[in-house]
């Protein structure tokens, strides 16, 4: 009876190991990687959806930083955190108006190309991090919260973007 008992638990332990793995493949089986024109589109979108929001600047720049996507039918959701700086000629490399924010934004394949097809920030003041939490996924929302203290690092890429600009 004990004999059995213990092939019963083990077959059993067998079974939800694999249930869980499989589980796990599947979970993780529609994270994609973003690709250059996906990055690109980003940037282009959120530098128009901001245009005429802020002071008029001379040129505009958005930078992010990834931290996951994944894809559902023909929609691709991509988690990131964004920096969008307005720069003068004037005042160099230093930026006069924008923000830093994570963000979701949705890219809708179309004919072979992607279309936005929503964007969503957290709201501002004390809902911040539950609607933080509302629009990303958990592994990704702990990191992006803490990435709102240095603006996720991007603020030497930024700078990098205003110099080439300034040059030509």
């Amino acid at each position: 009876m004990l004999l059995c008992v213990k092939r019963i638990t083990l077959i059993l332990s067998c079974l939800l190991l694999l249930i869980a793995v499989g589980c796990t493949s599947f979970r993780s089986s529609n994270e994609v990687k973003v690709t250059s024109e996906m990055n690109k589109l980003i940037s282009d979108y959120i530098i128009l959806h901001y245009d005429g929001v802020y002071p008029k600047t001379d040129k505009q720049f958005e930078v992010h930083k990834i931290y996951g996507a994944k894809e559902t039918g023909a929609v691709t959701s991509v988690y990131l955190y964004s920096l969008f700086l307005g720069f003068n000629e004037e005042t160099k490399t230093e930026g006069q108006s924008g923000h830093s924010v994570p963000a979701v934004i949705k890219l809708k394949s179309e004919g072979g190309k992607y279309v936005i097809s929503h964007y969503k920030e957290p709201r501002d003041g004390a809902d911040f991090k539950r609607s933080l939490y509302k629009i990303f996924p958990r592994k990704y929302a702990g990191i992006a919260l803490k990435d709102t203290e240095n603006s996720a690092g991007l603020q030497k890429e930024m700078k990098q973007k205003a110099e080439m600009w300034l040059r030509k």
